[in-house]
């Protein structure tokens, strides 16, 4: 999309507004991923370049100050090219949070350029699928948890979990690399979010293959008992950037 070839901040006019209040950030070391989408559309791990992820997601109190700092980001002023009408309307007001949006709740109904914007502020920027993906890997004790039945057990829990229960607030227990809630809290938004699901040839790239996650075009995926994960490609590769939902919020990342 075209709007992703320019700062999210700039195309509002804003690049030079205040940064956003400083963030815990942890170090991830990379290396190679045995990924559920193959970097070669086939069997090749990805390759993850050392990275800094945000500790926990952005909260309602954080995005609450980031509006006030860059109020063209508030829901009664943001251009509808940059968020649909469902974006931050659980709050009392364009200002205020209200009883539906606690301040230590991560925030949700934000659209993929509100986020980016929001990262920039920090000197940031959306993590990639491959980052998010391998740092949600992780547990407690190791990097990478995902072959251990436990691990599997209590993502999916998240997903019975109903879509109307109140979200908790975020700080949960730490993973082994210092990072919070990437399983059983909130979808989140990536960088890449309308890539995933198309095709490393060319030839079958028709600006959506959204079939790709069904039928026969799933078996081509890797790690395929790891459901709850492509339950996450699934439906991050059928957002729009604009969209907003009730469970979707983001955290950041930066490059080392």
């Amino acid at each position: 999309m075209a709007a992703r070839r320019l700062p999210a901040l700039l195309l509002l006019g804003a690049a030079f507004a205040a940064p956003a209040a400083a963030a815990d950030y942890a170090a991830l070391p990379g290396g190679t991923f045995a990924s559920v989408l193959p970097a070669d559309g086939k069997a090749a791990p990805a390759r993850i370049a050392p990275f800094r992820l945000r500790t926990e997601p952005v909260t309602n109190a954080e995005f609450l100050a980031f509006v006030k700092s860059h109020p063209q980001w508030r829901r009664d002023r943001v251009p509808a090219v940059f968020a649909d009408a469902r974006y931050l309307s659980h709050w009392a007001a364009a200002d205020a949070l209200g009883p539906d949006a606690l301040p230590a709740q991560p925030v949700t109904r934000v659209s993929w350029f509100a986020a980016q914007a929001y990262c920039e502020s920090e000197h940031a920027r959306l993590p990639g699928w491959y980052e998010w993906e391998y740092a949600a890997a992780a547990d407690a004790r190791q990097a990478d948890a995902r072959a251990d039945p436990a691990w599997r057990e209590r993502v999916l829990a998240w997903y019975a979990r109903p879509s109307s229960t109140p979200l908790p607030a975020v700080g949960g227990a730490p993973d082994v690399h210092g990072v919070r809630d990437l399983n059983g809290l909130v979808w989140e938004w990536v960088d890449d979010f309308n890539a995933l699901l198309v095709g490393s040839d060319s030839r079958d790239q028709d600006g959506a293959d959204k079939l790709r996650f069904c039928g026969a075009g799933a078996i081509g995926m890797q790690q395929k008992e790891n459901y709850a994960t492509l339950m996450r490609v699934a439906m991050l590769s059928s957002l729009r950037a604009t969209d907003t939902t009730n469970n979707l919020g983001f955290r950041c990342a930066r490059s080392e």
